[in-house]
């Protein structure tokens, strides 16, 4: 073998050695890094630091610090009951956390704290994945669990919730991928790693809750036929004056506590306050997942509906245009109290969050 020949043969084992060498100091940079922002203790910090002792007074539950898993949150208006978040800053976790039910989660971890107003203009991006909302939610540098992101906080983590299904289906394969696309980059905008399920579970999970959506769905609707087309103002200030308040382009009759009952709209879709065309017909729609039980779930819309059609000089019939017969509230609300069981046993209870995100 000649000296040429040894000597390349060295400068090849000399280079190798050089590669491993470079390997082993970033891992430990990366490792010292990550151990700065996760320091060790007899805990498991993800599983909280306990309830304490004494969480029997209301004192107590107020002042509690025990860990939440990240949730997932976003910046869309809270629904109906939804607790608050806390304001910026302060030591509580926020209360509203992901639903492992009808969510999967995607961790984003970064390698170092990132400011919440350098996260903000990207939030916009993570409202949906195709016909699929998602909530993001986040970890305090003080490990403080937000459902919102706020730009006077730091963040040592973040957290996508993507919902397993909804009216639309359930989730795609494409849509999951586009989920995971926008968590690797905001991990390359920020230097940080990602986790998450396998994509086929996912996808099993979510045909599964579909399967047990689809079974449970059900609405019941009425339809008022007004005759002569009346005013579109005219209307809507007796529909007010009945009882109801807005909800988007058709009106909502609540609940006590702010859950819909049932809906009133106008049989174009439009808005009751647009332009200046006459209404001929309006339906009612009782749409039972996300309505909250009741004995008289269809009884009560009916009672609203007659009063309706009595103050517009209308005529109330069912969803075959024929008129209600005496007595069909009772044998359909004795229908509807099997599927709000039926609801409630399947982890979705009528005019539940859960059942508003899966029933939307």
């Amino acid at each position: 073998m000649s000296d040429l020949q040894i000597g390349l043969i060295a400068l090849g084992v000399l280079l190798i050695l050089l590669v491993l060498g470079f390997n082993w100091w970033q891992d430990r940079r990366v490792r010292r890094k990550m151990q700065s922002h996760f320091p060790t203790s007899e805990q498991d910090p993800l599983l909280g630091a306990g309830a304490g002792a004494a969480a029997g007074t209301a004192a107590a539950a107020a002042t509690a610090t025990t860990r939440r898993e990240p949730g997932m949150g976003g910046d869309a208006p809270r629904a109906p009951g939804q607790p608050a978040p806390v304001d910026p800053g302060s030591d509580a976790d926020d209360a509203e956390e992901p639903d492992p039910a009808c969510e999967v989660v995607i961790e984003i971890n970064f390698a170092e704290p990132v400011r919440g107003a350098d996260l903000l203009p990207y939030m916009q991006s993570l409202r949906h994945v195709g016909r699929k909302p998602m909530r993001v939610f986040a970890e305090t540098d003080q490990r403080r669990h937000r459902a919102r992101v706020h730009a006077g906080e730091s963040y040592a983590s973040m957290q996508l919730a993507v919902l397993l299904a909804n009216r639309s289906g359930p989730l795609t394969a494409i849509e999951w991928s586009q989920a995971w696309a926008r968590a690797q980059d905001m991990a390359e905008r920020f230097d940080a790693t990602i986790e998450g399920p396998d994509q086929q579970a996912v996808l099993e999970q979510g045909a599964r809750l579909d399967d047990t959506c689809a079974a449970l769905d059900t609405q019941v609707g009425l339809t008022l036929m007004l005759g002569a087309a009346q005013p579109a103002a005219e209307v809507l200030a007796v529909a007010r004056d009945s009882g109801f308040v807005s909800d988007g382009n058709r009106l909502a009759w609540p609940a006590e506590n702010g859950v819909t009952r049932f809906t009133l709209s106008r049989a174009d879709g439009a808005a009751f306050d647009a332009g200046m065309g006459g209404v001929e017909r309006l339906y009612l729609l009782l749409d039972v997942p996300c309505a909250p039980a009741d004995t008289r779930a269809f009884g009560r819309m009916v009672d609203v509906g007659r009063d309706l059609a009595s103050r517009l000089r209308a005529e109330l019939v069912d969803d075959q245009g024929k008129p209600l017969a005496d007595g069909s509230e009772t044998v359909i609300d004795e229908r509807l109290q099997v599927l709000f069981e039926q609801l409630e046993q399947a982890g979705l209870p009528a005019g539940s969050e859960r059942a508003q995100r899966v029933f939307a």
